[in-house]
Parts: structure tokens; sequence; C-alpha cells
């Protein structure tokens, strides 16, 4: 186990470096989103809560730079433009630079200490705790490639072995029934290898029939939307999603452009037609996909509506994975795990297809659900150094999302997974599909 912990660890990091890498250390002052830090904050960030985690919270050791380990501990979720951070004079890259090396040195030692930890503490046993920083860590890969997606691309370099776009038509969207019955959410706590708190424990819902769409909404289909005056009517969208779209001056996606007469889509490292690109899955926020069902007559689905869709098997409980018991691979059963760095076509992975004929159910973008994010019944913080990880976010401004992106790890494709997101923040990689009736 020991080897296995540091194999993993040096694996994960390695994957860091090569996301930072895409910008020169120069750049890394940039702050791309406004309402996020700089690039050089996730630098420090990732070791900072690894040694925190690991060091402080479970083995009760010492700081291994004071000023550091609290500086970088936790990231922000600002609401809106009230919520940007302050500016920071942040510290010299090379002396970030050296307390990550000097954290990832130490922690590689301490990976022993943790698994030998003679006091029985959950997050010690097994190495849970590596865990933690295992998906932390690869969830703010993803967290980077929507940061970059907004910078300059004259900042960043393309991955030598980035494959080409792909365009192809994939399959056309059309209603699937899915029959009502219950739904399983979430897991038990001994019965998967880790999960975070708001995944446990497991509880049963019932869903009635409904009819949702095999495809996520495309950008062909959201640009009917936009050229319907989609983000000029006031009556399709709630009072406050129209205050927002008002107050940044939405016309489209954040990630659409239009120079000319014809609107272009920005990729992490280039700006495409938009018609090449028009079978790719739209991103946009809640606020923006409320919107558009208003305008469709349709309705996104539940957080268990989504999950029998994508999990749930005619004669069965529910599969393991959407495509039966086969674990994830990247490439064949959906596009995650950076097997692309952009969008694919919808139905591009007929093999990852679920049960009912739900295409791409993880993969692309994360899916957005109608379901405020809640603790299940039962819901424990049970992480003593993160206690708020779930909690914090209990708000009724933060929604469920289901799936996974492009950019998301394969150690996310688990059933009880849960992701969450405010509802009027565009820059994740997110779409949805539409429930027509129920």
């Amino acid at each position: 186990m020991i080897a296995e912990l540091r194999r993993q660890l040096s694996e994960i990091w390695a994957h860091s470096d090569r996301l930072f890498d895409l910008v020169p250390s120069s750049a890394w002052s940039e702050r791309p989103i406004d309402l996020r830090h700089p690039l050089l904050f996730y630098v420090g960030h990732l070791p900072a809560f690894a040694w925190n985690q690991v060091a402080r919270s479970v083995l009760g050791l010492g700081h291994l730079n004071e000023e550091f380990d609290e500086l970088f501990a936790f990231g922000i979720d600002p609401v809106d433009e009230d919520g940007v951070p302050a500016a920071v004079e942040w510290p010299p890259v090379e002396a970030v630079l050296e307390y990550r090396d000097l954290a990832r040195e130490q922690l590689l030692d301490l990976v022993e200490a943790v698994v030998d930890w003679p006091v029985d503490d959950l997050m010690a046993r097994n190495g849970r705790i590596f865990q933690v920083v295992f998906e932390h860590e690869c969830m703010h890969h993803e967290t980077l490639q929507y940061m970059l997606q907004q910078l300059d691309p004259a900042l960043k370099r393309r991955p030598a072995d980035m494959e080409d776009y792909r365009f192809e038509r994939g399959c056309d969207s059309r209603l699937v029934e899915v029959p009502g019955g219950e739904v399983v959410l979430g897991a038990e706590f001994s019965a998967i290898e880790f999960g975070w708190d708001n995944e446990f424990p497991s509880h049963r819902v019932t869903v009635d029939d409904f009819a949702i769409s095999n495809t996520l909404v495309t950008n062909g289909d959201w640009h009917d939307f936009v050229c319907d005056d989609g983000y000029r009517r006031a009556l399709l969208w709630r009072p406050e999603d129209w205050a927002w779209r008002n107050r940044f001056g939405l016309q489209h996606p954040v990630t659409w452009r239009k120079p000319g007469d014809s609107y272009r889509l920005r990729t992490l490292f280039d700006e495409l037609d938009l018609e090449l690109t028009a079978h790719w899955p739209v991103a946009v926020s809640l606020a923006e996909a409320r919107a558009y069902c208003r305008w469709k007559g349709v309705r996104l689905p539940t957080e268990a509506e989504l999950h029998r869709a994508l999990y749930g098997a005619p004669g069965t409980e529910q599969r393991i994975y959407p495509w039966g018991d086969a674990a994830p691979n990247a490439g064949v059963h959906g596009n995650f795990g950076f097997a692309n760095w952009a969008p694919t076509p919808v139905g591009d992975h007929p093999v990852g297809a679920s049960a009912w004929g739900i295409e791409d159910p993880v993969g692309s973008l994360w899916q957005w659900t109608s379901s405020s994010f809640v603790g299940f019944p039962g819901f424990e913080a049970y992480m003593p150094g993160y206690r708020g990880y779930s909690a914090d976010f209990f708000d009724d401004r933060h929604f469920v999302m289901l799936g996974a992106s492009w950019a998301t790890s394969p150690r996310f494709i688990r059933r009880s997974f849960r992701n969450w997101f405010q509802d009027r923040y565009p820059y994740v990689f997110a779409g949805f599909r539409t429930v027509e009736r129920s």
C-alpha cells in the first residue's frame, strides 16, 4: 500500500505540473476569472491543502511554512462581482515553487507514518486521507482548465500530444421514455473505497415516468435560442437570473464570441467557427439553462431523475456504471480524463450509453439538475480536517451536477459522486439535457 500511495501521489503531481506548464510561470500572476484567485494561488494551494490535511490534521505535526500553510489553505466561492477577492501581494514564484517541492518531498516521507498510525483514526486507516488529497488535486485540474480557457491564447502552450478536434455528427436527438421506479442515491460508507461526505448514506427515492432527451443540448440548439432573442426576453428568465444577465451584459455563453456576422467558440487553445461545433454540447450556467427550458417549454431533470436515466436499467435496480460493470475507459466509454482537450459531438461514444439509450452519460460536460445541493438524510461531515467541504454549500445557491466533463479524472466516475456549483456561475464545464413531461 505504501508504494502504491507514493506512486499515485507522484503521478498526480506530474499531471498538475503538466497543466501548470501550459502557461509560463511569468504569467501565473494572471487572473483570467475575476471571481477566482490568480493562477499562482493554485500552485501553492495544492501542496498547502495536502500538508494541512495529512501532516497537521491526521499526524498532528506543525506548520511546514506557517505563512504559506495559511495563505494557500482555501480558495473562494464568490456569488457575484461583490465577492471578487481583494488584491493580495502574492509571494514570488520561486518561493511558492520551493514550498511546493518541500511539501511534496515530506509528504512522500509521511505516507508510511500515516499507514502505520497507531491511533484508530478513520482518515489514517488504509491511507484514506490520501484519497482526499488525490481527489482534491484532480478537482483542481479541472478548475485550472476552465480558468485557462478564459486566458489570452497568446499566454498558453498547446500540448504536443493534443488530438485533433472532432466535429462529425454523433447521433440525432430524441426523447427517451424512462419508466418510473426507485432510485438509490448515494452509497453506504463501507461499500466504496472512498467517497466525500455528501455521498453518504444511501437512501431511496421514487420517481414517476418521464421522458428525457438522449443527448445534451448542443451549440446548434443554443444558437436557435440566441437568434430568437433568448438573452433579450425577460419573461424567459427568473427575476434574479435576469438581473444577473443584465449586470454582466450577457448576450451569449461566455465561451462564445461574435467578432463579425457569425459566432465563434473559444476552446482552451483556439477559437473555432460555431458552425463546426454545432454538434458539441453547449456549456452554460444553470441560470441560462433555465431560461432555455422556459423558451422550449421543457424543464431540467431532478437529481433522482437524471440518476435513474444514467444508471437505471430494466429488470435491475441500477448499474455500477451507465454502460454496465466494465471500469471506465476514457475515450471508449466517454470523453473524460483528458482523452480530448475539448468536448466532442453528442453521441460520439455509443459504447458508453446507458441502458435506456442515454448518450454521453459521463463525459464532455457535467450535467445540471434542478436539485439544490443538500445533504442526504443522515448526512455527517465525517472529515475532521474538512468539515465544511459540503456543509458550507447547503445554502440553496448551489445545485447538483452529475456525469463528468472532458477534464474530469476517471476517479470521479462512480455512481455516488455529486458535483455542485452556483446557478449563476458561467465558467464551469457544464451542460444539460431536458425533460419534456412526467
